[in-house]
C-alpha cells in the first residue's frame, strides 16, 4: 500500500474519531437528559391540581424544577458551544525547549 494512501486512511479515522468523540461528549448527554426531563416537568407544572399543590404547600414544585432543569441543560449545551472538545492530532508541541 503506497505511503499517501496510508496517511489518507489515518487521517479519515481521526476525523472520524474526533467526530465520535465530539458526538458522546457528556456534557451533550447530560445537557440533553436535563432539557428533556426539564420539559417533561416543566409541562407538568403548567397543568397543576389542586392535591399536588397541598401537598408542597401552595407552591407550583413542578414548574419550577423543571424550569430551573431547563437552566441547567441551556447551561451545559453552551458550555458545549463556547469550549468545544479539541481533537489532539499528535503532531509537534510548541514552545518545546529546543525552540529559542
Amino acid at each position: 500500500m503506497p505511503e499517501d494512501d496510508r496517511s489518507a486512511s489515518v487521517a479519515e479515522l481521526e476525523t472520524q474519531s474526533g467526530t465520535a468523540a465530539k458526538l458522546f461528549d457528556v456534557r451533550t448527554v447530560i445537557g440533553g437528559l436535563f432539557l428533556v426531563y426539564g420539559l417533561l416537568i416543566g409541562g407538568a407544572g403548567l397543568f397543576p391540581d389542586e392535591a399536588g399543590l397541598a401537598k408542597s404547600q401552595g407552591i407550583n414544585i413542578n414548574l419550577w424544577t423543571g424550569l430551573a432543569m431547563l437552566v441547567v441543560g441551556g447551561l451545559f449545551v453552551l458550555w458545549l458551544l463556547l469550549r468545544p472538545l479539541r481533537h489532539d492530532t499528535g503532531g509537534e508541541e510548541t514552545g518545546s525547549a529546543e525552540n529559542p
